[in-house]
């Protein structure tokens, strides 16, 4: 089971383990996303949809999919804002899908999962690394993190493996605004080593890696995939945003 399956790192996770093999079901608050990417890749794929801040929402998609080995959760959004002008709303509702809604699909997940089977969070580089104007966010994924440390050691009596990754920036519809705030990606982009960014393919191989007995001595860990940009600072976000309103004009 992909979670959040319908685009980005997500879909490129369900396309790649559906080339090897796996069959595989989209869960995505998107119903309809979820239905025309099943239908568009055919074979084993199938489609539901799920509300990761929704227990009876997330209960029900576990309790219908029997026999479950994987389950990779891709679920997330950002709403970017300094602390002191945060909307409490605002910070609620991040926090609500990248992290309750994490504790959620641990939890179902760890009742219906098979045993040996493996259990797989896309974290954040923000997990490990503050960037100004993202409190919510990197809360969320500091938090994700420690979520699946905590559920590695509790399920590992099952063989259940439970591990995360942590990408930097991806080319992925989550990412596009970035691109409208004036030198946010080239400063992205000079503090990441490798110089560029990621495309949810490499997030994928990551995780079909993590799903497979190749992985099988692996538990607890957070993979950092982001061109090395853990390496070096996050960028100012926030004052990026604030020289933008400043000077609407500026191209």
């Amino acid at each position: 089971m992909v979670i959040g399956g319908a685009s980005g790192i997500g879909l490129a996770t369900v396309r790649t383990l559906a080339a090897e093999g796996y069959r595989v079901t989209i869960a995505d608050i998107d119903e309809a996303a979820a239905r025309d990417a099943a239908a568009s890749l055919g074979g084993d794929v199938t489609a539901m949809g799920m509300d990761v801040t929704d227990e009876d929402s997330v209960a029900a998609g576990f309790e219908s999919a029997h026999g479950v080995h994987t389950v990779v959760n891709c679920a997330g959004l950002s709403i970017p804002g300094a602390i002191t002008e945060l909307d409490l709303a605002h910070w609620q509702t991040t926090i609500d899908v990248c992290l309750t809604g994490t504790f959620l699909v641990l939890k179902h997940a760890g009742r219906h999962i098979t045993e040996g089977g493996s259990i797989i969070c896309i974290a954040s580089l923000n997990g490990r690394q503050p960037g100004t104007g993202m409190a919510s966010y990197c809360s969320a994924k500091a938090g994700v993190l420690m979520l699946v440390e905590v559920a590695a050691l509790e399920l590992a009596e099952r063989g259940v493996r439970v591990n995360a990754i942590s990408p930097g920036l991806v080319d992925t519809p989550l990412v596009a605004g970035i691109s409208l705030v004036p030198g946010l990606t080239e400063e992205y982009l000079d503090n990441t080593p490798l110089g560029r960014s990621g495309r949810p393919e490499e997030i994928a191989e990551a995780v079909a890696f993590l799903a497979s007995d190749r992985a099988s001595w692996m538990t607890g860990a957070a993979i950092d995939l982001n061109g090395g940009a853990h390496l070096r600072r996050y960028p100012d976000v926030l004052g990026r945003v604030r020289a933008m309103a400043a000077n609407p004009e500026q191209p």
